[in-house]
């Protein structure tokens, strides 16, 4: 819920920030002046970009929180035992022993979201976010096939 909270914070102050460039960036554009205009122009593409970015983060925070549903639902959602840091991380060595079963179960059933699921929450009790996110997106994607 507090992970929720703090998106939803996040993207009201980013939604904030992109109204006040937004208007700045029309301010620039009705200068006339070349310099003001080509500010401005570049100040409209900024929040888009931040838009698109905002969507996609949020989007893939809402379909990773259901299949996390699901796996609870079905009892299939893997127990933490790994010991933690005053952090409230996992020991990454510990994280890094566990890990092999996660990967090996891809290996077994490469079509299996559950699978690719658990695979990314290991990747990323290891640390290694870049793979845990690139591990759920593949289990949102083969989900989102079978359904």
């Amino acid at each position: 819920m507090k992970g929720r909270i703090g998106a939803g914070v996040m993207a009201i102050l980013l939604a904030f920030y992109l109204v006040l460039v937004g208007w700045r960036a029309l301010l620039f554009l009705q200068s006339g002046e070349p310099v003001g205009i080509a500010i401005g122009v570049a100040l409209l593409i900024l929040p888009v970009i931040g838009v698109w970015a905002l969507v996609l983060e949020l989007t893939f925070g809402t379909r990773s929180a259901r299949l996390v549903r699901l796996l609870e639902a079905s009892g299939e959602l893997p127990v933490e035992t790994l010991p933690i840091r005053a952090s409230g991380r996992p020991v990454r060595d510990a994280a890094d022993a566990d890990f092999p079963q996660y990967r090996d179960a891809v290996d077994a059933a490469p079509e299996d979201w559950k699978a690719w699921f658990r695979l990314g929450l290991a990747y990323d009790a290891a640390g290694d976010r870049k793979r845990a996110r690139g591990a759920i997106r593949t289990a949102i994607t083969l989900e989102r096939a079978a359904a």
